[in-house]
């Protein structure tokens, strides 16, 4: 069996097939990076997904020294548009020095 079309997490819904978001019940207008990340996160909710894995995932590049940046920007973008604090995230949770989940 392949990966659910549709991740719902809390109010967050993600559609793998059309590439559609919704947070509660409002489309989030996501570049197509985003939209990968955030699939990528729910998919492995509950888990911590490291910067680097994100980025190979992702980019499907070899991870390099400013990776990390790359990722921490795109990050910073899903939660401005999910209305997601960094200090008090509901979805996207950075654990320091390892890397970002979104819990079940």
């Amino acid at each position: 069996k392949g990966p659910d079309k549709i991740l719902t997490i809390r109010g967050l819904t993600v559609n793998t097939d059309s590439h559609e978001c919704i947070l509660n019940e409002r489309p989030l207008a996501l570049t197509p990076t985003e939209f990968e990340i955030l699939r990528i996160l729910c998919e492995q909710s509950g888990k911590v997904v490291s910067s680097e894995e994100l980025f190979q995932m992702v980019w499907k590049e070899k991870y390099y020294e400013n990776a990390a940046n790359t990722v921490m920007v795109h990050i910073r973008h899903l939660r401005a548009k999910m209305k997601d604090s960094a200090e008090h995230p509901k979805y996207i949770k950075t654990v320091w020095g390892v890397g970002y989940k979104i819990d079940e």
